[in-house]
């Protein structure tokens, strides 16, 4: 069935299955512009949800394998510098998705990447989504193993499917699960390290003179800069992010303060958590690592094990243990299926023209994190990250370095980012080449095909060839794979007096729905307005990606104050 047909049928019959998929389709926007119909939760609540999205464990891992093997001290300035990369990338980045109520890879389309193109970028985009949940997955398989002798296999098939009646339901479920379990996440992850600092002083000393496996724990460029380049595989998680982000309500003079407040904490802000909590993981491998280990060591479920016991009962342990590593690993792996579902459904309709729902491709993305698990990726972890976190780093920085400097420096590219087809180009030279380019020469630094001393360096060149070439590439074409056209030929204004996106209602003469103002363009086929996920999904005429020759006139909206709006 048809996008149309199915949107018809549901018009038609709420109960059918076909309206279940445009319910779906029009709960999560999943491949469209965020309405502020539908963005009705203040900027704390969108906030405190995506910040809920990175209670993740693995951080204790990566954490506890840079430091195990290069020392504390490279670990943690390894740490450091990544998180200030993570943070300088994320900002325009997490401001766009806020601003203008879109997802990364909508930004990525019109930042540099084009109609086409950004297909690149949701496949790294939903690998990151895939191989994070398989990450979480193994490590609340080792505390299902630990707790209730589960077998490893079984467990990771149980963290699979417990998420799948959780993802269903999209951000309004995401929402209530995020705000109710995050302050017991918090006191258990808190409560025993503040305990073991308190009571055993000299577990910091012990933590801090860590030598690590491979050195005498001196600093050393190289170890920091393999240490990075692990921490930096997570960059993209600000792609997950945004997918909250999007349904910040406008900005106002009212809540300007607030707005900045949740979009700067929930946006890149969401790597200083993520700092620390990399940095505790050092600090609990080195003081379980006499007793377990260095393999055991980085699992996180027996890093809370040792801390939990020198607070509390030996029969509650084990107990406790479990219920954080359960909370965290739900916590984030409903945000990584439901982002990576966003993703391979972006991907496929822009293939494709067909929009085949978005549960289609949670499942999809299940079975691949689930193979991996099976695989057991665990044991390979730093491997695996350090490859990925090249093709990721060159991703964002050249996003960011478009929005940044392209935009607001050169003017070269739109400063209003643009996702609609018929708008856009297929494929934008300045963000292709760049990402190309740079992800390409930094694997092949990886690999050591460029020599054994620069191999540590692969992230550094990810991200300085991406930076170089994004304006560099714009200068050389002028900026003119940007924009097909500069008009979409509407008669009406994007955006409101405060620069938000408009609230004004149009009618999609294919699927006969209303829609706000940003998620249309004019069909010069037929003389009307059609939405961005129509126009995504059927197979166009020239007649109606061309320049047109016709206004389509406004019709009336709810707020009044947008009848009159303009630019």
């Amino acid at each position: 069935m048809t996008t149309t047909e199915s949107r018809q049928a549901a018009a038609e019959g709420p109960e059918d299955a076909a309206g279940q998929a445009v319910k779906e389709t029009l709960e999560d926007y999943t491949l469209r512009f965020a309405p502020r119909s539908y963005r009705r939760w203040s900027p704390m609540v969108v906030a405190t949800t995506a910040l809920g999205g990175i209670a993740y464990m693995a951080d204790f891992s990566i954490g506890a394998g840079i430091g195990l093997a290069h020392g504390t001290g490279n670990a943690l300035v390894a740490i450091a510098v990544a998180a200030v990369v993570i943070f300088v990338t994320g900002f325009p980045l997490a401001f766009y998705g806020a601003r203008y109520n879109i997802d990364l890879d909508l930004i990525t389309r019109g930042s540099g990447f084009g109609y086409y193109g950004s297909v690149l970028t949701s496949v790294i985009f939903a690998s990151f989504t895939f191989i994070f949940f398989a990450l979480e997955g193994s490590i609340m398989a080792q505390g299902l193993e630990l707790g209730f002798g589960l077998p490893l296999w079984l467990g990771y098939a149980v963290s699979t499917l417990l998420v799948i009646p959780l993802v269903v339901y999209g951000m309004k479920a995401l929402t209530r699960l995020q705000v109710w379990t995050t302050p017991i996440w918090l006191l258990l992850m808190v409560a025993p390290l503040v305990h073991l600092v308190v009571t055993d002083p000299g577990s910091v000393d012990r933590f801090l003179a860590h030598p690590g496996t491979d050195g005498e724990g001196a600093l050393s460029t190289a170890s920091v800069m393999l240490g990075a380049g692990v921490c930096l595989s997570l960059i993209a998680q600000i792609g997950e992010q945004i997918d909250y982000l999007r349904f910040m309500p406008p900005r106002t003079a009212a809540n300007r303060r607030g707005w900045w407040t949740a979009v700067v904490m929930a946006g890149p802000g969401w790597v200083v958590l993520g700092a620390l909590k990399q940095a505790i993981g050092v600090f609990l491998a080195v003081h379980i690592l006499a007793e377990v280990g260095p393999a055991a060591a980085t699992e996180p479920i027996r890093q809370f094990r040792g801390a939990f016991e020198e607070m509390m009962p030996s029969w509650l342990v084990i107990p406790l243990a479990v219920v954080l590593v359960v909370i965290s690993q739900i916590k984030i792996n409903v945000t990584n299926a439901y982002s990576g579902s966003l993703a391979w459904t972006n991907s496929f309709t822009r293939v494709t023209g067909r929009y085949p729902g978005r549960m289609v491709f949670v499942l999809v993305n299940l079975a691949f994190a689930l193979a991996l698990m099976e695989a057991d990726m665990f044991s390979f972890l730093n491997g695996i990250l350090g490859f990925y976190s090249n093709c990721a780093i060159a991703w964002v920085v050249t996003v960011a370095t478009d929005i940044g400097v392209n935009k607001y420096l050169l003017k070269l590219s739109p400063l209003r980012p643009e996702f609609r087809r018929g708008m856009l180009y297929a494929v934008n030279p300045v963000g292709v080449v760049s990402f190309v380019a740079a992800s390409g020469l930094s694997i092949a630094l990886y690999f050591g095909l460029l020599g054994d001393t620069l191999q540590p360096y692969s992230p550094v060149a990810a991200a300085v060839i991406a930076f170089v070439l994004t304006p560099l590439t714009a200068v050389v074409t002028r900026g003119r794979y940007y924009l097909r056209r500069q008009d979409d030929g509407i008669d009406a204004p994007l955006l409101d007096p405060d620069g938000n996106p408009s609230g004004l209602l149009l009618d999609c003469h294919v699927c006969g729905l209303a829609y706000e103002r940003p998620d249309l363009t004019a069909c010069a086929a037929h003389g009307a307005a059609v939405c961005s996920l129509c126009l995504s999904s059927s197979t166009p005429s020239p007649a109606m990606l061309k320049v047109p020759l016709f206004r389509v006139p406004r019709r009336g909206s709810s707020d009044a104050s947008l009848s009159t709006s303009s630019t």
